[in-house]
């Protein structure tokens, strides 16, 4: 298996096209999605032909950022997925997310993975990385901060970013409130303690 990143409990590989039917499943669960398309689940087709193949197109290109299928360390169970990537309208900047199956939430996985992909953008000489949810998905809220992460701004995600991102039509309807985000700059991540139990290919 071609592994990216270590942590204590988590190992993050590339995705391969054998992963359809981990996606399908994860993203059938209204729970996963609830706080992303208001529950509703992202079809196969979909994920087919616009997930997968995004997340699979940049590693070569980046050599490092990109999207990574996160395994339990211990049993290569697939837990969900982690990315951090440049914007390209935002240069020097990366942005963080993860999406997990509801068996590792509440078990400290989303900050771990999180703090491990902080520490490699760092190390890649990004200048700041920001992570971007729901306005009432406190849990993720927290992860941010817990990473050392500051309140931005609140905006509203338009219908033709959703369009071009991975989700089905409909997703803009079904949260008619605001997104959050949250960033630290690579110097406030120097004055944070360091990450320990990391290790990169």
């Amino acid at each position: 298996m071609d592994v990216f990143l270590k942590t204590g409990r988590l190992t993050l590989r590339p995705f391969t096209a054998d992963d359809v039917e981990v996606l399908v499943e994860l993203d059938s669960d209204p729970e996963v999605m609830r706080f992303l398309s208001g529950g509703a689940p992202t079809s196969r087709h979909t994920i087919e032909t616009r997930v997968l193949p995004r997340f699979m197109a940049g590693y070569a290109e980046l050599e490092g950022p990109g999207y990574w299928a996160a395994l339990a360390a211990d049993s290569n169970e697939f837990l969900g997925w982690f990315a951090l990537h440049p914007v390209h309208d935002r240069p020097g900047e990366f942005e963080l997310g993860y999406r997990l199956r509801r068996s590792a939430w509440g078990r400290g996985l989303a900050t771990e993975g999180s703090l491990a992909l902080l520490h490699e953008g760092f190390r890649r000489a990004a200048i700041a990385v920001f992570a971007q949810t729901y306005e009432d998905n406190i849990a993720s809220r927290r992860v941010m901060e817990k990473l050392g992460m500051r309140f931005v701004r609140e905006f509203k995600v338009s219908d033709e970013a959703l369009r071009e991102g991975t989700f089905d039509a409909g997703a803009a309807d079904a949260l008619p409130g605001d997104d959050v985000e949250y960033a630290i700059t690579s110097e406030e991540w120097r004055d944070l303690p360091g990450v320990a139990g990391v290790s990169a290919r």
